[in-house]
């Protein structure tokens, strides 16, 4: 038996501040959106990379608050990339930790994503 990639689904609440934040701020692309009906909740797909994240606005889903990991060998033009782009709710840091370096960013729903070049083996 083997296991396929992790593909997390997070809670959104607002559709505008999250692609502001997912999209614009962190540099994902949008993959594909859905809705059953129009002015029914979304949800869709983004991704940057080998990184695919599932966005819902459908309240079974997922809680809010849920934290992740995101592994990457660029850490420090991230975090460039990021502070350049001065947005008006999130100035990352990179934090020396005893695993490697991490930098933690919190979306506008309590979801918190913590960038890191440690390496999981």
């Amino acid at each position: 038996m083997g296991l396929g990639k992790t593909k997390p689904i997070l809670r959104i609440f607002d559709e505008e501040k999250a692609k502001e934040f997912y999209i614009n701020f962190l540099g994902f692309r949008i993959d594909w959106e859905h809705r059953f009906e129009e002015g029914l909740p979304l949800y869709m797909q983004i991704s940057q990379d080998d990184c695919i994240l599932h966005l819902s606005e459908h309240h079974g889903d997922c809680c809010p608050g849920a934290a992740m990991r995101i592994e990457t060998n660029e850490l420090e033009a991230f975090q460039k990339a990021l502070l350049a782009k001065n947005h008006k709710y999130a100035r990352p840091r990179i934090e020396k930790m005893p695993w490697g370096r991490d930098m933690s960013v919190t979306d506008p729903f309590g979801n918190r994503l913590t960038f890191t070049d440690a390496v999981s083996t």
